[in-house]
């Protein structure tokens, strides 16, 4: 074998075990990383789907209380008549 297939061997075994050693460390940060990230979005979605309840719920309300109030209340007579049992 020649000098360089023997470097080339030693520098691909030096890859292999490198890959070999370091690929369960980086899977794992990458996966934390997607976890993390994950949260992230799934907090904030859910942060912004409560602030549009809470918005809609707001303003339902405050047209509910505004919208059985009259401008120029006057007053109506009213007659009570005794009720009788039908017995």
């Amino acid at each position: 074998m020649s000098s360089k297939k023997e470097n080339a061997a030693t520098v691909g075994v030096g890859a292999v075990a490198c890959a070999a050693c370091c690929a369960g460390p980086i899977i794992g940060f990458l996966g934390a990383l997607g976890l993390l990230a994950g949260i992230a979005l799934f907090g904030t979605v859910g942060l912004a789907a409560a602030a549009i309840v809470l918005l809609i719920l707001v303003r339902r309300r405050r047209r509910q209380s505004t919208a059985c109030t009259t401008i120029n209340p006057t007053m109506v007579a009213v007659e009570i008549t005794p009720v009788r049992n039908g017995r």
